[in-house]
């Protein structure tokens, strides 16, 4: 007989949600996890009272009024709206390209000399198929905001020239033209006040989760612990990458503390000059507008994924949707094993996602195992 009913291997949103629902319905679970804390890549690391998070920028966005009442029943958030920055040289911009841009850029000042412009910009170029993601990026935007706020940033990110990058990853590149900074359109946003942790600690309350457990260090007598595994880690290392690699973007993070109250007067500024090597810097206080006499930056630099680091971005191209798709004809023969998250799924998910997906998953596990 078996000590649990549910192995949850992995404590990130999609693994805790999975947790939380489960040990609602009377589930006896256990969760484990390679790191030394829980939380995933929404953790955040106290640094003399200020919530760094600790794997990038998390900011919470949704339309959707049930996800965004499910967490905050675990934790407030606060009104925290995204208007991120741009560097170029020595010139700075708002974030999305909005009428704010393009005052910045040409000094116009209504929507009709903003669109005549780019309009302009856009017929010069003479591109009817887009053959890259450069093509792609000036037959939407024009040269101005290309170059300065597209294409170094771009190359910086996927570790290669615009040029040679596919035109589908940039499908659509909005335009805004009214003087709005928010960057995201959604109607709920904000941060949890007291950080991420207050998140997912309310959603595993309860429940044994043991940290530094590699779940393929003893894969077999974990296994044999819980009649269901929920899988939430690389898909192709769980088949020992039998059918190729899916290959990542990774990003590495330098963490500062200054002695200044205040280094950039914005929680997100992007970087967009190619010879600057990193993408963006944050500085976490403002997430939670803090009010400490010291501050903490993170400078985030994209890097190439290999084994060993972690893997942050899918990198969606026919080639790895061929390899995932044999991978995910494995995954569905599979019975008591359920897979979940961006990384078992193999695809960027904002949080929000994870959680509707977990939710979504979870229900219909306990309907099935009743």
């Amino acid at each position: 007989m078996t000590e649990f009913d549910v192995l949850i291997v992995g404590s990130g949103l999609f693994g805790a949600v999975f947790a939380h629902e489960c040990r609602k319905a009377g589930k006896k679970v256990l969760v484990i996890d390679r790191r030394l804390h829980s939380g995933g890549n929404v953790y955040c690391e106290d640094v003399n009272g200020i919530n760094v998070h600790k794997y990038g920028a998390h900011i919470f966005h949704t339309n959707d009024r049930p996800i965004w009442d499910y967490v905050n029943s675990f934790v407030e958030f606060n009104n925290y709206v995204n208007s991120p920055l741009a560097v170029y040289k020595d010139e700075l911009y708002n974030l999305p390209f909005n009428m704010n841009t393009f005052h910045q850029l040409w000094k116009v000042k209504t929507p009709q000399e903003a669109k005549s412009i780019i309009d302009k910009q856009v017929a010069e170029l003479k591109i009817n198929e887009p053959r890259n993601l450069e093509e792609q990026a000036l037959s939407l935007v024009g040269v101005d905001i290309y170059e300065k706020l597209i294409k170094g940033y771009t190359e910086k990110q996927w570790g290669r020239k615009a040029s040679e990058l596919p035109a589908f990853i940039i499908k659509r590149l909005p335009l805004r033209f009214t003087y709005n900074n928010n960057y995201f359109n959604d109607k709920y946003q904000g941060i949890p006040v007291g950080g991420y942790n207050k998140l997912t600690q309310g959603l595993l309350e309860g429940i044994e989760v043991r940290l530094g457990i590699d779940f393929f260090s003893a894969r077999e007598e974990l296994s044999a612990l819980a009649e269901t595994v929920v899988f939430t880690g690389q898909l192709d290392e769980f088949y020992h990458y039998r059918h190729g690699m899916l290959q990542y973007r990774s990003l590495r993070f330098e963490h500062e503390q200054l002695a200044t109250d205040n280094y950039q007067g914005n929680a997100v500024v992007n970087y967009t000059e190619r010879d600057v090597p990193y993408t963006r810097i944050i500085e976490h206080k403002h997430f939670e507008f803090g009010q400490q006499s010291h501050t903490v930056i993170t400078r985030e630099y994209p890097q190439e994924w290999s084994r060993g680091l972690e893997p942050y971005y899918p990198i969606n191209d026919d080639t790895n949707a061929r390899v995932y798709k044999q991978y995910k004809a494995l995954a569905d023969q599979e019975t008591n094993i359920i897979f979940g998250g961006r990384l078992a799924e193999y695809r960027y998910y904002d949080m929000h996602q994870v959680i509707g997906s977990a939710l979504y998953q979870v229900k219909q596990y306990l309907k099935i195992s009743k």
